[in-house]
């Protein structure tokens, strides 16, 4: 059963042929799943082509998931599904309301015709290097947060360079590829800025800044405020037993730690936003309601997923800041 046929001056690509003859021999069920495909050197001899065109049509199709390839035996069926145009490798490092928030933001930007399939590495560099290792070849996007992990652009440049793109944390080794990312030094500036009128009634800011996956873009920021301004400053890795000084604002990363402060000033009986302040990072919906609402200095998670969608559907090859804002409540 003949499985590819190829039409020559029809303005088509070879290997686009190739493509869309395995495609429609599947939809017309003359091929199953598990099934092999002619050998590579078969359908050079057959219809005069390169290895590289014949090859480039099989890799299509393995990125898509339609074919696996088994070293020294051949191409084989792996699955029937062929509206799947591209399948995207999305490596987050952990998640969270907000990364969720992103996550669905893509989705629902990306399209029914894009298969998603979201990995963690949690900070780990062992676990992100398996990761994408694994990946490697698998897929027609790569989409990665890095975080601040060591050897992670090494890591990354071993993926086809035209494929990857970087979300949420960029740094120089990475300047080369497509990005939506945050710039957290400018982001905190602005947002401590925006909201410098609230804090001229406290005497002394204290960042919370474990520094294991915060970015250190937050913490430069947080000092040159407080440098440009002259204010009294703090920055501490955790609130172990300490005691809230009355005056005193926290600029707070993690949310664990948001909670540790807001039990420890009511053990103090002290109330938030008159005897002392807070400034948390990253926006969700609890932090509307909770003690009558929380200042945030939060980036757009939503919009950063939509421009991540947009960027590759359109094949866009910039790098985008995304925005950020100062959202101010209560807690200020």
């Amino acid at each position: 059963m003949k499985l590819i046929s190829i039409q020559n001056n029809i303005g088509i690509p070879k290997y686009k042929q190739i493509v869309s003859s395995i495609e429609q021999v599947i939809a017309d069920k003359k091929i199953k799943k598990g099934d092999a495909l002619p050998s590579v050197n078969k359908v050079c001899m057959e219809f005069s082509l390169s290895r590289d065109t014949v090859l480039q049509a099989y890799e299509e199709l393995k990125k898509r998931g339609i074919i696996y390839a088994i070293p020294g035996k051949g191409y084989y069926i792996k699955s029937i599904e062929t509206t799947i145009k591209q399948r995207i490798f999305l490596l987050f490092d952990e998640l969270n309301i907000f990364k969720e928030d992103l996550y669905n933001s893509f989705l629902e930007s990306i399209g029914a015709d894009v298969q998603v399939d979201i990995f963690f590495h949690h900070f780990n560099p062992t676990v992100f290097q398996k990761l994408i290792n694994d990946s490697n070849g698998n897929y027609t996007k790569y989409i990665i947060m890095p975080t601040s992990l060591a050897d992670a652009a090494a890591c990354i440049k071993t993926l086809p360079v035209n494929e990857v793109f970087i979300l949420d944390q960029t740094n120089a080794e990475l300047s080369d590829y497509p990005a939506v990312y945050q710039n957290f030094v400018k982001d905190i500036y602005n947002g401590l800025l925006k909201g410098q009128n609230q804090l001229s009634s406290y005497q002394k800011l204290i960042m919370i800044f474990p520094g294991f996956r915060e970015p250190l873009g937050m913490k430069t920021g947080f000092e040159k405020f407080c440098s440009d301004f002259g204010l009294s400053h703090e920055i501490i890795t955790k609130m172990q037993n300490r005691t809230i000084q009355k005056g005193e604002v926290y600029i707070i990363p993690s949310d664990r730690d948001l909670v540790e402060v807001i039990e420890k000033a009511k053990t103090q009986q002290l109330q938030l936003g008159i005897d002392y302040g807070i400034i948390s990072y990253n926006e969700t919906p609890l932090k509307k309601v909770v003690e009558n609402g929380i200042t945030t200095i939060s980036t757009d998670f939503k919009l950063m997923g939509s421009l991540l969608a947009d960027m590759i559907l359109k094949g866009k090859k910039g790098q985008i800041e995304n925005k950020s804002a100062l959202i101010l409540r209560n807690s200020l």
